[in-house]
């Protein structure tokens, strides 16, 4: 590992009082059942789980295990929902109840704030300032489409195409929801959506928020679970629509499920994102985003920036700024406003992140992790980089989804730009340089969906986002995240 001269390291001799959020607004059930036709009903399995905090280990609440039949229930009620109410509905009327949806997201926002922190491990700042934002945002700006379907581009009379399958991930948990939620409904669609096993609390309080918006029974449905959830939802033919965000190995498996059939389908998956800098970049401020790409929700994050690519001229200048800044960073207690990278979502996902750091390090690139103090009790890991990579290490060609980030250099654009598309996938990039035409020069010829100048993991419901390659297809958010629950 990489020495940290003393004059770093004294830096974390600043300490800070503990500023904790408290967990009691949260008043959670001791078990939820499954949200199906407008209220919570036990499931046809009469199986549970628990879901656990991963900070602490400690179980939050039990929720519902569904299964084939409760699939069946759901869609049978989602389709109920679509042709007796909400397709009929006019959408100044569909409007209304996304509009009271935002609204109750935000009056809620931090009891929203504290769930999600306590069964994902980011931090609460995080949680409170960008997700749970975001996630009303979402709701309120596909309100504002739900009555102008017409005036979208997709033709002059466009309609929904019935009810969605929708699974999502536990990275984000209320975000995804909002992100394949919103626009579903506002195209006139009704839905059953799946939350991550690992993270389904966010998901059981929105539905508490759809009682309280009185969103007609039906329109959306609940389903917590496992994989095999995920799979009962895929091969069942009722769906009009199938959305996923996930890995690429799963997704793989959904689209060869999905290939003989006519329904359609949008997948969002995995990324190895390249933050390329350039030598007249302006480095603190790149060294920020840096941080902002791979460390931000623990590096949970699909999009993250976990390849910088630097000019060779000033490699050495941002890795020496770089280790000051990671050994700044404070990792601890998910619900303390003073918290920067909180804890690792679950036991099986440290495991895949030691694994390949492990590799990293015995195929001969340089490790070096934050000198901070880790919980004893709980899932962490600490910050960390590697440089002296090359393109043919598992850390530079592997989804890690950690607070991983590989080194790499390059010596003209040319060559940036072929390392950053030296990958199976094709979600995001970022490039920070005080060229414009430089920036547009090299965002022209980068294989990926979204593309950031000079910033990182800027998300606005107005952006369409989505990938290339093996990171999937379709986009979400913006005007074209209609298109794929409309039948165009």
């Amino acid at each position: 590992m990489t020495k940290v001269p003393a004059t770093w390291s004294s830096l974390n001799a600043l300490s800070y009082a503990p500023a904790l959020e408290s967990a009691s607004i949260v008043k959670l059930r001791t078990e939820y059942g499954l949200f199906i036709n407008g209220s919570f009903d036990a499931p046809r399995t009469n199986e549970q789980f628990a879901t656990i905090n991963p900070a602490t280990g400690e179980t939050l609440t039990n929720v519902a295990r569904a299964g084939e039949a409760d699939v069946e229930r759901a869609v049978q009620s989602a389709r109920r929902a679509y042709e007796k109410t909400w397709s009929t509905m006019p959408g100044a009327q569909r409007a209304k109840y996304l509009f009271r949806i935002a609204r109750l997201i935000q009056e809620r926002s931090r009891e929203l704030a504290v769930a999600e922190s306590l069964d994902n491990g980011k931090p609460i700042r995080e949680s409170r300032d960008i997700d749970i934002p975001l996630a009303a945002a979402h709701f309120f700006y596909y309100a504002g489409w739900a009555d102008k379907l017409e005036h979208a581009g997709f033709g002059t009379n466009p309609q929904p195409l019935g009810v969605a399958g929708q699974i999502i991930p536990w990275n984000f948990p209320l975000l995804m929801a909002s992100w394949k939620l919103a626009p579903a409904l506002a195209a006139g669609n009704t839905c059953v959506l799946k939350p991550a096993e690992t993270t389904p609390l966010t998901a059981l309080l929105l539905a508490e928020i759809f009682q309280q918006a009185e969103l007609p029974p039906g329109v959306v449905n609940i389903l917590t679970g496992d994989g095999e959830t995920g799979a009962a939802m895929v091969a069942h033919r009722g769906f009009n629509k199938i959305a996923f965000t996930g890995s690429t190995e799963v997704g793989r498996t959904i689209h060869r499920s999905l290939a003989a059939s006519a329904t359609p389908l949008t997948l969002e998956l995995g990324g190895k994102g390249a933050n390329i800098i350039f030598d007249d970049a302006p480095i603190d401020e790149a060294v920020e985003g840096i941080i902002d790409g791979i460390f931000f929700n623990q590096g949970h994050v699909c999009c993250a920036g976990s390849r910088l690519l630097v000019h060779e001229s000033i490699h050495d200048d941002v890795v020496a700024r770089l280790t000051r800044r990671v050994d700044q960073l404070r990792v601890g207690d998910p619900l303390d406003k003073n918290t920067d990278v909180g804890a690792i979502n679950s036991s099986e996902q440290l495991e895949r992140i030691k694994e390949l750091v492990a590799a990293g390090e015995s195929e001969g690139a340089t490790r070096y992790s934050s000198s901070c103090e880790l919980p004893s009790k709980g899932t962490w890991f600490a910050p960390t980089f590697f440089t002296n990579v090359s393109n043919s290490h598992r850390i530079a060609r592997e989804e890690i989804f950690g607070p991983v980030l590989s080194i790499l250099t390059f010596r003209t654009p040319e060559e940036a730009v072929a390392k950053a598309n030296n990958t199976p996938y094709g979600l995001a990039c970022g490039v920070w340089s005080e060229k414009g035409s430089r920036t547009l020069w090299v965002a022209q010829r980068l294989r990926a969906g979204v593309i950031w100048a000079n910033s990182y993991n800027k998300f606005d419901p107005t952006s369409p986002f989505g990938g290339v390659k093996e990171s999937g297809f379709g986009r979400e958010g913006g005007r074209h995240g209609l298109e794929g629950y409309l039948n165009v």
